[in-house]
């Protein structure tokens, strides 16, 4: 990536008025610079005859220093959480079903830590760049002024300074992209490690997993200190040069000085500001490298953000009423990127209103992408999707799945209470309302049992629920949504058979005057079923009786 990239500058759009007070800070110090350097050389030509000091300056440029640092971490604050709400936003409305295999380690690490990277970034080497245009021709300009010799000597050497950092640049920019790949693998690998806890524990395989992470963070280890040895190597090398090309000034007003080609006061004045010739472009290096591993996950984010999405915006129209209306999958072709052949190729359902329809299958052969469509998290290849006639594509995706409801195979509890947790089905919904869910879907006896009831904390950090309970949660959720049409995705499975009994009733009493679409391999369930279906060869066919479930 380019140390100024377009996508990234135009996000800073946002918070142009910010930066704009950044760079003119940085300006105002500057100047103070000049007049200080001026000052202090004047003070020097005139000590003996009772110059006194200006103190005003020295407190002028502290004041404009602090006000810089503030005025661009301020500005790299908004910038960082626009990003991260731009990043939830197109995952939640674009790829809410990761089918592009982006790891949940990932996007944890890129919009945490990485993103941090780009505060020195947005905050400091932005304005900082400004300022390496601007503060040398200012600094050449009074140096002109004063002592033309010495300006051009100034200018001769100037050049050095950014060739080296253009040199050492393009080698840092890869050590930090090598360096975001380790952190990028450490962070997968210790969250998939942290999720299989209890089952690595169980397999008696924890010690090789140690090894792994081990092997990972001594990887990501040797890369943060390479990095380091570049930033290091840049420091050295620009030090250099900006030493070098002081001391050549210094040479020339030295032996001018001595000849009496030029003033005490004017030389004085010109070694002072030679350093600040260069002190620009030396912290400009400074803050490359400080924002380096930022621009290294920039590069990850940005095609996170500009990737196809999965699932399109729509269209504006309003859905029909799915009481009244049939739902129709007609010629769904639909494949995800990591198979050579689709999962789905020519697959037909209808699901009439009121209609329970069962859809089994072999694991794979794409029972949950049906699902998936239906409730738009995807969209498919070929084929259509419509409701009462109308293409579900050219619907509000956001009404549209205001009219359905979910039960996934895993439910996932967030941390908050069981009645946060019910709500997500009905935000709206009140406390009777969440109860009265809570007991159709066989809920209610174990909830009530919990310390504080409805007010028990689950999820991350909370009370551990079995998966009959929360497959039991997910079913209050689809109960106080009150939706017409419910797809289960396997809602029985895994489950033992009291809790699969209760979960069957919950079922059944979800079915009452609504459409549902039943993903199961339970007989129970495809029995009770008014029309069952086996999905094969990424069709589906009607279930025959001599086909085992």
């Amino acid at each position: 990536m380019r140390s100024l990239d377009r996508r990234l500058v135009r996000r800073a759009r946002a918070v142009r008025v910010l930066l704009a007070a950044d760079v003119s800070l940085g300006m105002a110090a500057a100047a103070l610079v000049l007049a200080q350097a001026i000052l202090l050389a004047w003070i020097a030509a005139h000590a003996f005859d009772g110059g006194s000091l200006r103190s005003v300056v020295f407190a002028a440029r502290g004041a404009v220093a602090w006000g810089f640092e503030v005025a661009g971490l301020r500005a790299a604050s908004s910038v960082l959480s626009q990003l991260r709400l731009e990043l939830v936003e197109q995952r939640l409305r674009a790829h809410p079903a990761a089918l592009d295999g982006v790891e949940a380690g990932e996007l944890a690490a890129s919009s945490v830590g990485g993103l941090a990277g780009l505060e020195a970034y947005f905050g400091r080497y932005l304005p900082q760049l400004v300022l390496a245009c601007l503060v040398p021709l200012a600094v050449l300009g009074c140096a002109a002024v004063i002592d033309p010799v010495s300006a051009l000597v100034m200018l001769v050497t100037l050049p050095l300074v950014p060739v080296f950092m253009w040199l050492i640049g393009r080698f840092a920019e890869e050590r930090a992209r090598a360096r975001w790949q380790s952190l990028r693998l450490l962070s997968t690998r210790f969250l998939d490690v942290v999720r299989g806890l209890p089952t690595l524990r169980a397999y008696n395989r924890s010690g090789a997993q140690r090894e792994a992470i081990a092997a990972a963070g001594e990887e990501y280890r040797r890369a943060t200190m390479g990095t380091l040895r570049v930033a290091f190597l840049s420091g050295s090398v620009l030090e250099l040069a900006a030493t070098l090309g002081v001391a050549l000034v210094a040479v020339t007003v030295g032996v001018r000085l001595d000849r009496g080609g030029v003033g005490f006061q004017a030389a004085l004045t010109v070694l002072l500001l030679a350093p600040e010739l260069y002190a620009p472009l030396r912290r400009l290096g400074t803050q490359f490298h400080a924002s380096a591993d930022g621009l290294a996950v920039a590069e990850r984010l940005l095609a996170l953000l500009e990737a196809a999405p999965e699932a399109r915006a729509g269209g504006k129209l309003v859905p029909p009423s799915l009481t009244a209306a049939t739902v129709v999958m007609d010629g769904i072709v639909f494949g995800y990127p990591a198979r050579d052949r689709p999962v789905l190729d020519g697959f037909d359902l209808t699901l009439e209103p009121g209609e329970t329809v069962a859809l089994v299958g072999e694991s794979g052969a794409g029972k949950s992408t049906v699902a998936r469509l239906l409730l738009r998290l995807a969209d498919p290849d070929g084929g259509r999707l419509t409701v009462g006639g109308v293409d579900v594509a050219r619907c509000d995706p956001e009404l549209w799945r205001s009219r359905l409801a979910w039960v996934a195979q895993e439910p996932t509890l967030f941390r908050g209470t069981v009645a946060d947790n019910i709500r997500l089905g009905d935000p709206r919904a009140t406390a009777e309302q969440v109860q009265a869910a809570a007991v159709l879907a066989g809920a209610h006896d174990f909830v009530r049992l919990l310390p504080y009831g409805y007010d028990t904390r689950v999820g991350d950090g909370g009370r551990q629920l079995s998966a009959g309970e929360r497959r039991r949660i997910a079913l209050a959720r689809a109960f106080v949504r009150d939706a017409a049409l419910v797809v289960l995705d396997e809602p029985t499975a895994d489950l033992d058979p009291e809790s699969a009994e209760v979960v069957r009733q919950a079922v059944e009493r979800l079915a009452c005057e609504r459409t549902l679409l039943v993903i199961s391999h339970r007989p129970d369930l495809v029995r009770s079923a008014d029309r069952a279906l086996v999905l094969a060869g990424g069709k589906a066919t009607a279930l025959a009786e001599e086909v085992p479930v």
